[in-house]
């Protein structure tokens, strides 16, 4: 218990301050939800009673109610007044928890502190723009916190996701199916190094069902370009896996490396989904978010021999 407790200071630390700068932060919809309850987001349901969006020509069967009278007074022509209904987007977050997030073995620096902190800052972003939210956490064990949208929500999250130690080795695929089940708007962090193919079959066919799928590709940038002293490397999920980095097989790796990140993006872009690489280091959590919930373009990934 002693070891967990500590593994988890930094990053109970590091989640106070995320929250701090995140904290205004509004996110923007990839595609209007289908989801007609009344929220934050634009909805495929045409209204009367939200926001306004604009005037066309009354057609025979228009209900008569949706006529702006005052309009037909001044100019004489009935005119029908359209609306976007506003629609909440139930969010889950579904968070690879297996060994291989574990890299580097210093938390401070490692992909499962980026992972956690990308989780939380965007449960946190989506629960200010009055969304329900949720996440599963793909471990040794799978724990599930359905979309909730109350008090204190962020909190209980933050709580589950720091007690968590990135280990096991389970499959991610389910869990995105279940997800996808439960919420208009689903966030898949891993550094897909498993059940890859699965995951991609499973967030394609829920953007052919509407919702939308955001994918959090998480590299450290030691698996970019591993340091000079590294003589031998090891699958954390497969410890007896053990391969030698001499100079030669060094380059080759990194070519190897570089086009299944090149084969990753484009087949998941291909998809519809929102796909995007993270490196750890490469800047901050929160300007991640930020640019996340703002549609922005993230940094390419890079080594210093590119």
């Amino acid at each position: 218990m002693r070891q967990r407790a500590s593994a988890a200071d930094p990053l109970l630390a590091s989640f106070g301050a995320l929250l701090d700068v995140v904290r205004g932060l509004r996110w923007r919809a990839r595609r209007a939800s289908r989801i007609a309850v009344p929220g934050m987001h634009p909805s495929r349901v045409r209204g009367t009673s939200a926001e306004f969006t604009e005037y066309r020509p009354y057609r025979q069967g228009d209900e008569v109610r949706r006529i702006d009278w005052r309009l037909l007074a001044r100019t004489d022509r009935a005119q029908i007044r359209l609306s976007e209904e506003r629609a909440v987007t139930p969010t889950m977050i579904v968070l690879d928890a297996s060994a291989s997030l574990a890299y580097p073995e210093d938390i401070s620096i490692s992909k499962w502190r980026l992972a956690c902190e990308l989780a939380i800052g965007l449960a946190a972003v989506a629960h200010a723009g009055a969304d329900p939210v949720g996440v599963t956490i793909v471990g040794e064990t799978v724990r599930t916190l359905p979309p909730r949208n109350r008090r204190g929500v962020i909190g209980e999250l933050i709580r589950v996701v720091a007690a968590v130690r990135a280990s096991g080795d389970a499959p991610v695929a389910p869990a995105v199916h279940a997800a996808l089940r439960s919420a208009a708007r689903v966030v898949v962090i891993t550094d897909l190094l498993g059940d890859a193919d699965d995951v991609l079959r499973a967030a394609s066919e829920g953007v052919a069902a509407g919702r939308d799928v955001h994918l959090l590709h998480v590299i450290a940038r030691e698996e970019l370009e591993p340091a000079a002293s590294v003589a031998i490397v090891h699958d954390p999920e497969q410890p007896a896996l053990r391969r030698p980095l001499a100079p030669e097989s060094r380059a080759a790796y990194e070519r190897a490396f570089a086009t299944w990140r090149e084969d990753v993006a484009r087949r998941w872009l291909a998809s519809g989904a929102a796909y995007r690489v993270i490196v750890t280091g490469a800047e901050p959590a929160a300007h991640v978010i930020r640019r996340i919930a703002r549609d922005e373009p993230m940094l390419a990934p890079t080594t210093s021999r590119a």
